[in-house]
């Protein structure tokens, strides 16, 4: 049996798909060139567009490899690569997930904790934390209750996040967004900081099993 095409070469494929064409490199007969000062010079041969680079001690870089024809800068090739770099970087910082953390007015101490320890490993992982609380039924004539709740949970996290802005409600949700404080001003309360740098799951959708249910405005709330 034939070897299958993936293996080293596929590899070795994935490995240059990043590559960046320059100087004698580049490929293409003719190529539409940005000058150094940003100014479109028009299309040539890469050869004389190279010579232009060489002229102002520069690189002639493959910037869009996909157009047609080939796109070309004349500018320093290692400036450019290090911006690209920095901006990668930027993009994976500002990536970083919007977790969420559900509560329900009626919260069983249990799970309220749980989810403070949950929410406590995001923050402290740098990650946006959203929280939401939803009413059910008659849940809604105690909209105070719910938002009890809500101040104990950023009251709970303040040591490693604030509050964006106050707790809003929004039909039958309050939610509001934590921050995460600056790195060297997070400090654990409910986990270790060898559990607070386990990567959670998202957190999952609430439990539906009383999703019909009328609520009773006398049951018992937690909170308090």
């Amino acid at each position: 049996m034939a070897p299958s095409p993936r293996g080293k070469n596929n590899k070795r494929f994935n490995k240059n798909r990043n590559y960046i064409r320059k100087n004698d490199k580049i490929r293409a007969r003719e190529v539409r060139v940005i000058g150094p000062d940003g100014d479109m010079l028009g299309l040539m041969p890469p050869e004389e567009a190279l010579k232009i680079a060489k002229s102002h001690g520069l690189d002639l870089v493959e910037v869009a490899s996909n157009a047609q024809p080939p796109v070309c800068r004349i500018l320093e090739f290692g400036k450019y690569k290090y911006e690209l770099s920095k901006n990668k970087k930027n993009k994976e910082k500002t990536a970083k997930r919007v977790k969420e953390a559900k509560f329900r007015p009626r919260i069983e101490a249990h799970d309220y904790m749980t989810k403070i320890r949950r929410s406590e490993k995001f923050l402290h992982q740098g990650n946006k934390l959203k929280i939401t609380l939803m009413f059910r039924g008659r849940e809604m004539e105690h909209i105070d209750v719910g938002m009890k709740v809500v101040r104990r949970a950023i009251d709970d996290l303040s040591a490693v996040g604030r509050p964006d802005d106050e707790p809003k409600l929004s039909g039958r949700f309050i939610m509001v967004n934590l921050s995460p404080l600056p790195e060297t001003q997070r400090v654990l309360k409910y986990n270790t900081a060898e559990e607070a740098e386990v990567e959670e799951v998202d957190e999952e959708v609430e439990d539906d099993e009383t999703a019909g249910e009328e609520v009773s405005a006398q049951e018992e709330t937690i909170g308090s």
